[in-house]
């Protein structure tokens, strides 16, 4: 079976089918989305520009200033070593943006494509690599992620490991069961008759059909990783001070939030903010590739 070239009429109306399927994604995207996704964007402009828009080093200390209220010097106060908690907010944003895109992108990448052999291949080839997710499902992603940044170390690249680590199973069931459900369709059947190689098939033709279930998956564990990268920082498995990160400052508000209950209050709003913005952009991103579960909720 050869292909039949269009005729130029008919070339023409290839861009315009695309783009009009574009048009008519993003049209399907609800407020709450854009919302989220321009919370997502200011924060991460915050994040880039933070040396411009950072009044203090963020690591600077002041005693005669600790404990500062809010006020004209220091918008957002002051914590128990006199440094500036807006300037740190700023810089704090970086390690929760990296970490929290960057592992669940690290992820999505590992655990669909083992999804997609698991589902592609069957046989023994599927069973081990299930049972082996099975296995990481069986701990809590909290407690599978303390463990192994306790037993690699606090640092960013470690931190970073263990999160994508926990997340890994998630994506490889989306992406094994996607998989599965497309492998038997006339399309797939047609790719096999003409001879196509099976990773040809995979990543040329399947990935494409899967690849919009796997991205809202991602966008809804971008905020599990932001919550799971706190929590660590909070219990002091986090980034080693003076490096500013939420956890860690909503950990050292803690220990004054009867007299300085700004010191928790404003990272807790910053962590509140960013977990919601990505669960706006996952539950759009989901209602817009499939309407039937907006109409049926």
């Amino acid at each position: 079976m050869t292909g039949v070239p269009l005729p130029e009429d008919r070339q023409a109306e290839v861009p315009a089918i695309s783009a009009g399927k574009s048009r008519t994604f993003l049209a399907r995207l609800n407020l709450s989305t854009w919302i989220g996704l321009a919370v997502v964007l200011l924060l991460v402009l915050a994040a880039v520009f933070a040396p411009l828009l950072a009044p203090y080093d963020p690591t600077r200390q002041n005693i005669l200033n600790q404990l500062a209220q809010p006020g004209a010097e220091y918008l957002l106060g002051a914590d128990q070593f006199g440094r500036d908690v807006l300037s740190r907010l700023l810089y704090g944003a970086r390690y929760s943006l990296t970490i929290g895109i960057l592992s669940i992108l690290l992820a999505m990448v590992a655990g669909s494509l083992a999804g997609m052999v698991a589902g592609h291949l069957g046989g023994k080839t599927d069973i081990v690599l299930m049972q082996f997710m099975d296995v990481v499902l069986a701990f809590p992603s909290l407690i599978l992620g303390l463990a192994l940044v306790a037993m690699m170390g606090a640092t960013m690249t470690n931190i970073l490991i263990a999160i994508a680590f926990t997340a890994l199973p998630a994506f490889a069931r989306v992406a094994r069961a996607a998989v599965m459900a497309q492998r038997d369709r006339e399309y797939v059947q047609a790719c096999r008759a003409m001879g196509f190689s099976g990773p040809r098939i995979l990543f040329r033709h399947i990935l494409p059909a899967i690849l919009p279930e796997v991205l809202v998956m991602a966008s809804l564990w971008m905020a599990t990783a932001v919550r799971t990268e706190a929590s660590l920082a909070f219990i002091g498995l986090g980034l080693a001070p003076p490096n500013p990160t939420w956890g860690g400052m909503v950990r050292e508000g803690f220990d004054n939030i009867l007299n300085s209950f700004h010191l928790a209050i404003f990272p807790s709003l910053a962590i509140l903010l960013l977990v919601l913005a990505f669960n706006l952009i996952g539950d759009g991103l989901r209602d817009a590739i499939d309407p039937r579960l907006k109409t049926a909720s």
